[in-house]
């Protein structure tokens, strides 16, 4: 016959110890590098082996997780051995051992454990983080194993390490600290777009190169001054002989102070006298890495290049933010009308009207089929083979464009002004 108060206390015993691993995988998810930096300042005791565990979080919470299972399985056999050997039927003693070790388990093993975690994370993770160090040579072989089995079995790509740590994890939390009222839905958003940008590339947040604004470097610096006053770029791509050779920046600062102490030079001087170094990067770099790297080399401004080494666009650090925190509005965008008739003959419609609707508008031969583009902005870059910009016209067909004021961050034009013109169609 077997002692079963032995047996009894060995099962406590085991699921005592499963609770406090569960509550130490629960402290090390909880804790965050930069809380061990703010433990670190404060001179806590046995940071260094925290940190250890930290900086491979992953690993150390598989083992965590490996080594509760193993003890909860463990504590769950003893409890049903127990209540089998108990002088009871089979039967009874099944369900009995099913009702007790569910509630050991929610209670014991799920809700105490998981609160404490996270109430105690940084005396808890302290106390752990020896013990999960002491272990992991032998537990982390076998749970890469099965971490390996477990990935070969689910479909799709599984995680390397396992998905005992990953940035879902931390997505899932903040969808549910939103769906608490804790953080607003806009924050929610902004984080998760944080977690994407790593994701992101630099060919999907520049502007392309059709929509670039650019100036050549035999220009005046008055000429490079009235192009970005009128554009309203501050910087300038300089470019040789096409757009894909692209010289340098010049900076609408740097021709200012040049103006001011000589004033003379803004017709002698030109542009590439004054223009810097341009900052390449590969249309296929990551956002977040070349927003790290452009605040490294206090660069504001950057060339993209595509696979073929020609200019696929710019991207600059505002066009990164944008991906976290959403469009940068100007104070003065408003949402005007696509088409306000001023008068006889006289119309100001939205850059973005589909050419098709502004010749049926005005009697225009025009087609967005025949030209290749869908826009009037488009056709109007095509007809000049450069972006519009402010005051900039052209008559066709009888009828002058003329583009106004640019809008938003990027100063694309928004309104266009048609009225009809005794001219021939010229630029």
């Amino acid at each position: 016959m077997i002692n079963l108060p032995i047996f009894i206390l060995l099962a406590a015993i085991v699921e005592i110890l499963a609770a406090f691993f569960i509550a130490g995988r629960t402290a090390i998810l909880k804790t965050s590098e930069s809380r061990v930096e703010q433990l670190r300042r404060e001179d806590i005791k046995g940071i260094e082996k925290l940190q250890k565990v930290i900086s491979e979080k992953a690993k150390h919470v598989a083992v965590l997780q490996l080594v509760a299972l193993a003890l909860t399985s463990a504590g769950g056999v003893l409890l049903t051995f127990v209540f089998i050997e108990s002088n009871i039927d089979l039967n009874s003693a099944l369900v009995f051992a099913i009702i007790v070790v569910s509630l050991v388990g929610f209670i014991v093993l799920g809700v105490a454990p998981e609160t404490l975690g996270k109430q105690k994370s940084d005396r808890i993770s302290l106390i752990t983080a020896p013990v999960t160090l002491a272990i992991k040579p032998i537990i982390w072989p076998i749970a890469k194993l099965l971490v390996a089995v477990g990935n070969a079995l689910t479909p799709g790509k599984g995680f390397k390490e396992g998905p005992f740590a990953t940035a879902e994890d931390l997505r899932d939390l903040v969808d549910q600290a939103e769906e608490a009222d804790v953080i607003e839905d806009e924050e929610r958003q902004m984080i998760h777009s944080v977690f994407e940008l790593g994701d992101t590339v630099a060919r999907e947040v520049m502007v392309p190169r059709t929509e670039m604004v650019w100036i050549e470097k035999g220009k005046t610096l008055r000429q490079a001054i009235s192009l970005s006053l009128r554009s309203g770029y501050s910087r300038i791509p300089v470019i040789g002989e096409d757009s894909d050779d692209i010289v340098g920046v010049v900076y609408l600062k740097d021709i200012s102070r040049r103006i001011f102490e000589n004033a003379e030079a803004e017709r002698t001087e030109l542009v590439d006298n004054l223009m810097r170094a341009a900052y390449f990067v590969p249309d296929s770099k990551p956002a977040d890495e070349l927003l790290r790297d452009m605040q490294s080399a206090r660069v504001h401004l950057a060339v993209v290049i595509d696979e073929y080494g020609g200019t696929a666009g710019l991207v600059t650090i505002e066009d990164i933010l944008e991906e976290i925190v959403g469009e940068i509005a100007d104070e003065y965008d408003t949402h005007a009308p696509e088409v306000n008739e001023l008068g006889p003959n006289v119309y100001r419609v939205s850059s973005r009207i589909h050419l098709d609707d502004l010749a049926e508008l005005i009697n225009l031969n025009l087609s967005s089929d025949d030209e290749g583009v869908d826009t009037l902005s488009g056709y109007l870059a095509k007809q000049l083979e450069r972006i519009p910009i402010p005051g900039t016209s052209i008559v066709i067909e009888g009828w002058e464009f003329v583009a106004e004021r640019a809008a938003g961050r990027r100063n694309k034009i928004g309104t266009i002004l048609i009225r009809k013109s005794e001219s021939p169609d010229s630029e």
